[in-house]
């Protein structure tokens, strides 16, 4: 039995175990989980505004705490439980509605955006950022198309976006990327058609998972009570 799917596990440990296994494509994910920098907040509906406050405060302290001590391969992932989602449009959806409530509140509270990122999800330097903290995400659920984005349970993991910058100024993210790439080919059967380096592409499109095309637009907007960009 696989153990990611094992009911009788804490959703918690059943993510931990499609994290270790060896069909699991990231290779930054195992690192996270291997130096226990995998930070796992259990919700409920995806689609319900019930436990924003709560995530985001978790996140809050999260984005602090890597200020403070920005070490690698770390990640905060919520697993929501109550709800799996019925299409990739639907998780889609979802995603961006949940963190553009987790943006307002950390607008409410006077955080400016990172600076080393963009607010406007067109533009290739596009990120999203809690206390100041630019963030990629990556959405997993049960209807994903690419294999290495499926979980039991609709899932979103914050990857800080310093560490992207930080391992390609020591040279390692090419290696990394490459890697991943690879692990997912010999998965899926093919390269993902929305992978692309940062400043290419919007990351934005890569978010959820979904093959979008051209005229995709994202419906996620900074808040107007937020500073434009954190100092």
């Amino acid at each position: 039995m696989n153990p990611s799917s094992d009911s009788s596990l804490p959703f918690a440990e059943r993510f931990r175990a499609l994290v270790r296994g060896n069909a699991f494509p990231c290779v930054g994910a195992k690192s996270a989980l291997s130096r226990d920098q995998l930070e796992i907040v259990i919700a409920r509906d995806i689609e319900s505004t019930s436990d924003d406050v709560r995530i985001y405060s978790a996140l809050l302290k999260f984005a602090l705490a890597y200020k403070d001590a920005p070490r690698l391969f770390q990640s905060f992932v919520v697993v929501f439980t109550e709800r799996n989602v019925t299409s990739e449009g639907a998780f889609e959806r979802a995603l961006w509605r949940r963190v553009q409530g987790m943006a307002d509140l950390d607008a409410r509270q006077g955080h400016g955006y990172d600076k080393r990122v963009s607010p406007d999800p067109a533009d290739p330097h596009f990120s999203l950022s809690f206390g100041g903290e630019g963030f990629f995400v990556v959405g997993l659920h049960p209807k994903a198309s690419r294999a290495s984005r499926r979980f039991e349970r609709p899932a979103l993991v914050f990857n800080p976006h310093d560490q992207f910058v930080r391992l390609r100024d020591d040279g390692r993210y090419e290696p990394l990327r490459e890697k991943i790439i690879a692990r997912d080919v010999a998965l899926a059967g093919d390269v993902n058609p929305m992978l692309a380096r940062h400043g290419e592409k919007s990351e934005a499109r890569q978010y959820s998972g979904r093959a979008v095309g051209d005229d995709w637009a994202c419906p996620f907007t900074q808040s107007s009570k937020a500073p434009a960009r954190a100092a």
